[in-house]
């Protein structure tokens, strides 16, 4: 796997927008096993928590995934960047995406931007059509996914090569109640899907859903492209993208009506992923 330090196999994303107990989760969860404590997008107006969460930890890898290109600048990330590596090396990652506007070319050239600033081995792309994979895999280290099947995962990793990083960020669901579990998922499946600046619904479609899956989103589109029921369920999630070929599973708690946060997943998985 191309990188300096690699992510290991398991991530836990974490919320920062809860006020900051998520730095004590940082910690806890790097006591649980994990190797790398993520940030998803859309939760950082500032990029100071990246800095704080290297700083409140000891060696798990921390990264953003995403960084939103058409709200902050390739400036400001290399700014950040060199300062927390001046400060703890290697153990930050600079997840891209967000740039909606020529987003193969505008993207390349902010990664073409950033060459002797943020290392290709420190770089990730958000990725999901053939054009963005082949960027992440030739101007980064590899590639960031969302809401994918293990056969997505198996095909991705095929065009990435084997050299370059595979990432898969899964929603999870964590309820004993599979029903209540996909119901909690169609939440930010909605949200995600139903969004006008993403790829998500396009590559639905070309792993095989149709608009009767979309429209309400299925069992079958919410069971193939996230994790909803019992730890056995769970757990059978993880494992099927890792055989798949990706190097790296982020858990995405949804929590809400009882389910388990972030933390709390952590908690309740580490002994089985760990």
């Amino acid at each position: 796997m191309r990188g300096e330090r690699g992510l290991g196999r398991f991530g836990l994303a974490l919320d920062v927008d809860g006020g900051g107990d998520y730095l004590r989760q940082a910690v806890e969860a790097e006591e649980l096993g994990y190797s790398a404590v993520w940030v998803l997008g859309g939760q950082l107006d500032t990029l100071d928590p990246l800095a704080g969460l290297v700083r409140a930890t000891r060696e798990v890898a921390v990264a953003p995934g995403i960084i939103p290109l058409d709200r902050f600048g390739a400036e400001e990330v290399a700014e950040l960047f060199g300062r927390v590596e001046a400060e703890a090396p290697g153990r930050l990652f600079a997840g891209f995406g967000g740039l909606q506007a020529r987003p193969v070319s505008a993207t390349r050239e902010v990664l073409e931007g950033l060459d002797g600033r943020i290392p290709v081995s420190r770089r990730l792309l958000a990725a999901l059509g053939p054009r963005k994979l082949d960027l992440a895999r030739d101007g980064a280290a590899g590639a960031i996914t969302m809401l994918v099947t293990p056969e997505y995962t198996a095909r991705a990793r095929a065009r990435l090569g084997p050299e370059a990083v595979l990432v898969v960020c899964q929603l999870v669901a964590l309820d004993e109640d599979r029903s209540r579990a996909r119901e909690a998922l169609r939440g930010p499946l909605g949200f995600l899907v139903g969004s006008e600046v993403t790829g998500y619904a396009a590559n639905m479609r070309r792993m095989g859903f149709g608009e009767d899956d979309l429209d309400g989103f299925s069992d079958r589109l919410v069971d193939a492209v996230s994790s909803g029921g019992d730890a056995e369920v769970v757990l059978a999630g993880v494992r099927a993208h890792l055989e798949a070929g990706a190097d790296h599973v982020v858990l995405c708690a949804q929590s809400g009506g009882g389910r388990p946060g972030p933390i709390e997943l952590g908690r309740a998985l580490a002994g089985d992923l760990t």
